[in-house]
């Protein structure tokens, strides 16, 4: 999954610098250069937003938090401040900032700092898959479609995780035979036959390529 990032920063070098750098982390970055654009668009989807506390207009990082609270109080925030005091921390943090950098920072401790908060609030979401209408929770191993839970064995499961943490990719059934049952199985490989005939009976909606004389993939 790629996050949303929303950069609200008045200085046009920095805030192109630090789209740069947090582009280069893997996410998507929607810039501001003003209080007035960003509450105008303050229902845009996002995973996070920086706010520098003193913009140009009447509306400064304040005014957006608030906005941002009234509609999701959950949505991490990181204030930005060119002023070093313990006050715009404090006032940040009441109201409901997750994290203060004063400025001038690096560019760098910026996007370590929102690796770290999207890990703490997204990391359960990291753990889930959505796939067709299935619903699959890697962490708890729980599959579920149209609010029910799917009855899966322990190599059903396996097979599945296997499959959608490697999406696109071609499995050989020797190659799924040594990730599912261990190198050290001996037997017939017919036996991954029966396990995707097993897993496509149960999941259906489940698009698992036969590549013929070779072995399988999920597309």
């Amino acid at each position: 999954m790629k996050y949303t990032i929303v950069l609200v920063e008045d200085e046009i070098n920095l805030n192109n610098l630090i789209k740069v750098y947090l582009e280069k982390a893997g996410y998507n970055v929607i810039q501001y250069f003003n209080g007035t654009d960003a509450l105008n668009n303050i229902d845009i989807k996002a995973n996070l937003w920086i706010l520098d506390i003193m913009l140009p207009d009447e509306i400064n990082g304040y005014d957006i938090i608030k906005k941002i609270r009234e509609n999701n109080e959950m949505m991490p925030v990181i204030f930005t401040s060119a002023r070093d005091k313990d006050l715009d921390k404090i006032i940040g943090l009441e109201l409901g900032s997750d994290d203060y950098l004063t400025k001038p920072y690096s560019p760098k401790e910026l996007v370590l700092r929102v690796n770290n908060l999207i890990k703490r609030v997204y990391s359960s979401d990291m753990s889930k898959i959505k796939y067709n209408n299935y619903l699959i929770d890697l962490e708890k191993r729980i599959v579920s479609s149209n609010n029910e839970n799917l009855n899966l064995t322990t190599l059903e499961f396996d097979l599945l995780k296997m499959f959608l943490t490697n999406k696109n990719k071609s499995f050989s059934r020797d190659d799924i035979l040594n990730i599912i049952w261990g190198e050290n199985y001996f037997g017939t490989d017919r036996v991954v036959d029966d396990l995707i005939r097993r897993l496509r009976r149960k999941m259906p909606d489940l698009n698992i390529e036969t590549m013929y004389g070779y072995g399988y993939r999920l597309t």
